[in-house]
């Protein structure tokens, strides 16, 4: 434990980064999905099912393996991220050569989907626990890598299928992530127990005022099976599934949609999902840092106000510069969404097993990322418009936004018993 002392909570941070703008590179598979297609004669869904796929074992391998982050450690856990997206990368060249969907399946799908969901989860909970008086601000940060992650990968990956080949291009950057995320996964290490930062430590001796907002701060300290048995769990997870689901159809259909109901040409639909990319990562760290000061409670509300407001409009907006603007907003929302969730964890279960909470909330979207594109799919195929989609969406920012209000009677009722105990 002596040594976690010398450790610097900011390379922390970095570590965190490095892990999870490694993973987030699943975001551009779009750009495999061509050239596969071509060079095999596969068709489109067959080869979009390795995306899906991927995100499923995501959500459950985040919900199996919590407990083993919070039982081993960041470190150990890391290193198995490491690996399983290392390795599915490498064999997904192996794939491409022999021309095998099914491997294909295998390696991308489900071993680096396992991958993902522990890499996700890994630095997560120990970020929460180094930056106890900027929890939001924190994982905003690790989590802002996953969403910026397309933007850097997308352009290298189109770059590198053109030069070296799509097997190659899956062998380099396979070893490039396995050394970014051993590297990082290497640093990552719990604090000390009881650790708190030194400019927190004189704030609590100033000002009980603030001692007591920290000691107010976590609602609980719950396990995870503990924690599912509370309404607060089923309120986050239901709102993380309304966010994520309304918010993975908009990225999956945002290019089409823009053409045929505000007018974009093709390249500037093409531009705008390059710039949803800049609003989801920017979303994550904006909105989880604002979280530290207006509260998770508020920020999830003002999420779903402003989102039931824009899916409203959207259908009726043919000016491309207010439709864009609306699109973005939303992103910025759905990644605000996954920036503030662990924050919010940990303020209603406290830090105790929050790797594993957290990893049970994301089976919300896993859920999500298979029901977003395939609702706005078929209601679009049935009625070949987005506006339907849209409107139901709509209802549903409603009822999340009903949630999250009924959530505070929940922590108030918690809180009223916590201090009628105490006297």
């Amino acid at each position: 434990m002596g040594t976690n002392k010398t450790k610097n909570r900011w390379l922390i941070a970095l570590a965190a980064v490095g892990i999870h703008i490694s993973i987030g590179s699943v975001y551009s598979w779009s750009v495999f999905t061509n050239p596969l297609g071509e060079k095999h004669g596969w068709g489109l869904s067959e080869v979009q099912l390795t995306f899906s796929i991927a995100i499923l074992f995501l959500g459950l391998s985040a919900a199996f393996m919590g407990h083993f982050v919070e039982k081993y450690g960041p470190r150990k856990s890391g290193i198995i991220a490491t690996i399983c997206f290392g390795v599915g990368m490498i064999g997904s060249g192996l794939a491409d050569q022999v021309g095998s969907l099914y491997l294909l399946y295998f390696f991308y799908g489900a071993l680096a989907g396992t991958g993902l969901g522990i890499g996700y989860i890994t630095p997560v909970s120990s970020l929460v626990k180094w930056f106890p008086d900027r929890r939001g601000l924190a994982t905003g940060l690790a989590i802002m890598g996953f969403g910026f992650a397309s933007l850097i990968a997308s352009p290298v990956m189109e770059a590198l299928i053109g030069s070296v080949g799509i097997s190659n291009t899956f062998y380099l950057l396979g070893a490039i992530y396995f050394i970014v995320m051993m590297v990082s996964s290497l640093y990552l290490a719990p604090p000390p127990k009881d650790w708190v930062p030194a400019g927190m430590k004189k704030q609590d001796d100033k000002k009980s005022k603030k001692k007591e907002k920290k000691v107010q701060g976590d609602l609980t300290q719950l396990t995870a099976n503990q924690a599912v048995k509370t309404i607060r769990f089923w309120a986050l997870w239901l709102m993380l599934f309304i966010n994520v689901t309304c918010g993975i159809a908009i990225i999956s259909v945002a290019s089409p949609m823009a053409q045929q109901i505000a007018g974009l040409s093709a390249a500037a639909a093409a531009t705008m999902v390059g710039v949803m990319g800049l609003f989801n990562g920017f979303g994550r760290i904006g909105w989880a840092s604002v979280s530290d000061y207006i509260g998770r409670p508020n920020v999830y509300t003002t999420f779903f106000a402003i989102q039931t407001v824009a899916f409203f409009l959207l259908p009726n907006v043919t000016n491309a510069l207010v439709f864009q603007l609306l699109i973005f907003i939303i992103l910025s929302c759905y990644g605000g969404g996954f920036a503030s969730i662990p924050a919010y964890i940990g303020d209603l279960f406290g830090t105790k097993q929050l790797g594993a909470i957290h990893g049970y909330i994301l089976t919300a979207w896993a859920a999500a990322g298979l029901a977003g594109p395939l609702i706005t799919a078929w209601i679009h195929e049935a009625t070949a418009s987005y506006s339907l989609t849209m409107y139901i969406f709509t209802a549903a920012f409603v009822v999340a936004l009903v949630i999250s209000l009924l959530i505070r009677l929940n922590i108030r009722k918690v809180r009223q018993q916590q201090s009628v105990e105490a006297q």
